[in-house]
């Protein structure tokens, strides 16, 4: 990392511990991003209910050469973040997530839907046991299909009576 790490404290005492706890994870940050340019960490308790304990927030921002990363973890939705490490563990993790996504992002990794499948009809038959055919996809290959099979039977018909 290029910059030492800053991080703050609001409304909670510091705590060389915890200051050693986001060192130690920011050092496990740089194995997935080496090239991470700076990082700032805010250590949060807002509120101080008696009665729910206090729910701390943890928020990191990182910066990376072409863009900066913003991972907040929001007491309302984890209830186990009355334990501050536990907090400062899932922000970690979660900024590890946002920063391998643009490590894909910026290689270009980002996996791309095939185009849906086309084809023609080729043959058609009335059975009585109903209509089916055959399709022909662009390279050649013959699919078999069955009417039950095909999802929009548009063709102004109505569905055989089932039996």
């Amino acid at each position: 990392m290029i910059l030492e790490p800053q991080i703050t404290f609001r409304n909670m005492d510091p705590s060389p511990a915890l200051e050693a706890e986001v060192l130690r994870r920011t050092q496990w940050l740089e194995r997935f991003h080496p090239k991470i340019i700076g990082c700032r960490v805010v250590l949060e308790a807002p509120h101080r209910h008696s009665s729910h304990g206090k729910l701390y927030h943890v928020r990191i921002d990182l910066t990376v050469p072409g863009a900066e990363i913003v991972v907040g973890r929001d007491p309302p939705e984890h209830r186990s973040h009355i334990d501050l490490y536990v907090a400062i563990r899932d922000a970690f993790r979660a900024a590890r997530r946002a920063l391998t996504d643009h490590i894909r992002l910026v290689r270009g990794q980002v996996k791309e839907h095939e185009p849906p499948a086309t084809g023609r009809v080729v043959r058609l038959f009335d059975d009585p046991s109903g209509r089916y055919g055959f399709l022909e996809t662009d390279d050649g290959l013959e699919i078999y299909f069955h009417e039950n099979a095909v999802l929009d039977n548009s063709n102004g018909k109505p569905p055989p009576p089932a039996v």
